[in-house]
């Protein structure tokens, strides 16, 4: 594989494992902290940090930084078979080496405590219930993607809008579900703390979601230029 094939699919690996370090960091610290930084806290951390992660990728590989974004651009025909399975293996490579690194940075004790910030559902949920709630969540995440970035009438805000959608989801959710919307942040977390409770809803759920979102916007809500590009 040459260097400009390499360009994509590093810029994936290395957003989704900035985005699993910050992200997981601010649940750590927060657990360090005694509850320094909070909900809204936790929620800005892995908003903003998506945010500029997509923006400063978005020219190299289109900023997906999430199986379930690279699933719906995939249905869509946005991008193809192959271009989908070395994203997802990037990510997902990513995810685990995000969660290493705070493993190996931040506080043990507080890394133990919470898992490393591997999502899990609130003992309030079923599984259905955090199923379901994932899949609404990564839909609108998802849409957010399409509205803000892949249509061509969306308006040049970089990623700002999708981490915005990111942070509303996990003010929304946080408590109940993780707001995870993406398994690269749940199986990095999850393989390196050895902690698979519930690691199905965050697998079924964004896929469920990121299906629907993208049938959504292929048949109806993406301008006609737009949804005959393959």
């Amino acid at each position: 594989m040459n260097v400009k094939a390499m360009r994509p699919l590093v810029a994936e690996f290395v957003g989704t494992a900035l985005f699993v370090f910050f992200g997981v960091s601010s649940i750590v610290v927060n657990a360090a902290s005694n509850n320094g930084i909070g909900v809204v806290g936790i929620a800005l951390a892995h908003g903003v940090a998506m945010a500029v992660i997509v923006t400063m990728t978005m020219s190299v590989s289109g900023g997906h930084i999430n199986p379930a974004v690279s699933v719906a651009l995939w249905l869509t025909q946005k991008i193809d078979g192959r271009t989908l399975g070395q994203y997802v293996g990037a990510q997902l490579l990513g995810g685990v080496v995000g969660a290493l690194l705070v493993k190996w940075l931040l506080p043990t004790m507080a890394g133990r405590v919470t898992s490393l910030g591997a999502p899990q559902l609130a003992g309030t949920l079923g599984l259905f219930e955090g199923i379901g709630l994932e899949a609404m969540l990564t839909f609108f995440l998802v849409c957010a993607v399409f509205g803000t970035v892949v249509s061509t009438q969306a308006p040049k805000v970089g990623g700002f809008g999708i981490g915005l959608a990111i942070t509303v989801c996990g003010l929304a959710a946080g408590p109940l579900t993780g707001a995870a919307m993406n398994p690269a942040r749940a199986f990095g977390p999850a393989l390196v703390a050895w902690e698979w409770h519930g690691q199905a809803v965050y697998w079924l759920g964004p896929l469920l979601g990121a299906t629907a979102a993208g049938a959504l916007w292929k048949f109806f809500l993406l301008p006609k230029d737009a949804a005959d590009i393959g």
